[in-house]
């Protein structure tokens, strides 16, 4: 069922926009402003989503098909966990178009009200602040939760989505659970992310493994948010491909990888990295040393090496 249309919402909205300064201090309110000042949106349009035509959905349908063909296995995955609270599963491109869905019988009635389908466009640009819409907007996941959407028609949601970035590291669609439920707690909401953005990474990592099937892939430093580094290396052992998580923490470029280059020059520029980086912590451990010592040269080696001693140990027990 349809949330009840909440006569102050688009009240708040433009309330919080007439604060110039909000934008900045909010993510939320950064992207109210783009749907009302960049995409010219109202935040009580009360339509729903538009739906692409037949022949726009097999369109879109057919550019993203190999990457939906292999997400099967984690949305089927994601949809067990999270189905039978009242969350549907959307896949979608990078245009906010589900492509792919999974949801319970009984709950579809008011996710089809919502226009939570497949074929339907969820831009930002066409739906303002939304879980898809604003994810592909900023490349990251989040979570739009009930009043945090710009449409007063879709406060009644909360939806949680990862980003899903194609084996070159673009951009290529996005992995939405979404519910109408109004009793999610933050804990629920955290599992939700979690539980998302480990699908998220699966289908990335599924999808560059089968992009570079005839190379050897090389697992690399994850990128801090779950997602590991992916490489890819022919049989001279020259790199040919990494994932977004690679080109992030090796600091790859497109012109770099424009070229096959040899994967020991990228495992050595780490490893260097390491060393100065290891060799700086040393420097700052003596001259902390030095002062708690109180300048005494003698009892400030002692503690440098007990310092070193330590760092070893942690280097050596974390491989």
């Amino acid at each position: 069922m349809m949330a009840s249309q909440g006569p102050h919402h688009a009240d708040l909205v433009y309330a919080t926009l007439s604060d110039r300064a909000a934008a900045a201090q909010s993510a939320v309110a950064a992207s109210w402003s783009r749907s009302l000042r960049k995409h010219g949106l109202d935040p009580n349009h009360d339509r729903p989503p538009r739906r692409l035509s037949g022949a726009e959905f097999a369109f879109a349908f057919e550019r993203l098909e190999h990457l939906v063909r292999l997400a099967q296995p984690a949305i089927d995955r994601l949809f067990q966990a999270v189905g039978e609270a009242g969350c549907c599963v959307l896949l979608t491109d990078g245009a906010g178009v589900p492509l792919d869905r999974r949801g319970v019988a009984g709950d579809d009635v008011d996710f089809l009200g919502y226009g939570l389908w497949t074929g339907m466009v969820w831009s930002e640009a066409s739906e303002g602040t939304n879980g898809v819409g604003t994810c592909l907007a900023e490349g990251r996941p989040l979570t739009i939760h009930r009043d945090q959407h710009f449409l007063t028609r879709n406060i009644g949601l909360s939806c949680t989505v990862a980003p899903i970035f194609d084996a070159d590291g673009r951009l290529a669609g996005a992995l939405d659970v979404s519910t109408c439920r109004s009793d999610l707690t933050p804990a629920m909401l955290k599992l939700i992310a979690a539980a998302t953005g480990d699908a998220a990474h699966r289908i990335e990592a599924r999808h560059f493994r089968e992009t570079y099937r005839h190379a050897r892939v090389v697992v690399g430093p994850d990128n801090g948010r779950g997602a590991n580094g992916l490489l890819a290396v022919d049989r001279e052992d020259l790199v040919i491909g990494a994932n977004r998580a690679a080109r992030m923490a090796y600091g790859l470029t497109e012109a770099r990888l424009a070229r096959p280059f040899p994967a020991d020059d990228l495992l050595a520029e780490r490893a260097a990295e390491d060393h100065q980086a290891f060799a700086a912590a040393e420097r700052g451990a003596v001259q902390r040393a030095l002062a708690r010592a109180g300048g005494n040269v003698s009892a400030a080696a002692r503690r440098a090496t007990l310092h070193r001693k330590l760092a070893r140990l942690g280097r050596e027990g974390g491989r």
